[in-house]
C-alpha cells in the first residue's frame, strides 16, 4: 500500500485525500481534527452510520442534504421527529434513504435527548487512545479499520441504547473526529488536529 503522495500543490497527502477534489478540502481541513459538542458528534455518528456499506464520498457529497433533512443534527430537534418526518426522510432524494439507518438516527436522537448536556462528548472522548503510544502509520496498510478502543466505544454506545454503531463505524468516527490521528507520517495534515 502507498505512503503519502504529492498533490498538485506539491504537498504530500494521504492517497485517499487526493482521489477527488471533494476529498482534498475534507482531508486537509476536517478529517482528524478534534470535534466536540454533543450535536456535532451526533452528526458525525449519524453520517458514519449512513456511510456503512458505501463510499464516504457518497455521504460527503450529500452532507448538506443530510443537514437540511435532519434539522442540522440538533439532537433535541431530531428527537421530536414524527412518523410524518420519517416518511419525509424516506422520500428525500438528498440523503441515503435507507429505512434501517433513518430509523436508527431517529431512535438514537431520542435516546441522546435524555442524556445530560456534554455526556455524549465525554463518553466518546473517554475512548481516545494515548497518542504518545500509538504507532504513526507510514502507509495505508498500517491504518487499522478496528481497534480495541473502537470496539469498546461501540460496546459502550450500544449498552447505552444507541444503534448502528459497530466497531468499524466507531473507528471511522474516531478518525474523523480527531480522537486518533491516522494521517500518514509524511502527510501535510499530520498533527494539524492535535490528536
Amino acid at each position: 500500500m502507498s505512503g503519502a503522495v504529492a498533490g498538485p500543490d506539491g504537498a504530500l497527502r494521504c492517497p485517499w485525500g487526493l482521489s477527488t477534489e471533494d476529498y482534498v478540502a475534507y482531508h486537509d481541513e476536517e478529517w482528524g481534527r478534534p470535534v466536540h459538542g454533543d450535536d456535532a458528534l451526533f452528526e458525525r455518528l449519524c453520517l458514519e452510520a449512513f456511510q456503512s456499506g458505501l463510499s464516504w464520498i457518497t455521504i460527503l457529497r450529500r452532507r448538506e442534504g443530510f443537514r437540511a433533512a435532519f434539522s442540522g443534527f440538533k439532537i433535541a430537534a431530531v428527537a421530536e421527529f414524527t412518523d410524518a418526518d420519517r416518511e419525509r426522510l424516506l422520500a428525500d432524494e438528498g440523503i441515503i434513504r435507507n429505512r434501517a439507518k433513518v430509523d436508527a438516527t431517529l431512535a438514537n436522537a431520542r435516546v441522546l435527548a435524555d442524556w445530560p448536556e456534554g455526556e455524549l462528548d465525554r463518553l466518546i472522548w473517554s475512548f481516545a487512545p494515548d497518542a504518545a503510544v500509538r504507532p504513526v502509520p507510514r502507509t495505508l496498510a498500517e491504518v487499522p479499520a478496528v481497534t480495541d478502543e473502537s470496539t469498546a466505544l461501540a460496546k459502550a454506545l450500544k449498552q447505552r441504547g444507541l444503534r448502528f454503531v459497530g466497531p468499524t463505524t466507531a473507528y471511522a468516527l474516531m478518525q474523523a473526529c480527531g480522537l486518533v490521528d491516522d494521517h500518514l507520517a509524511d502527510c501535510v495534515a499530520r498533527g494539524a488536529g492535535g490528536a
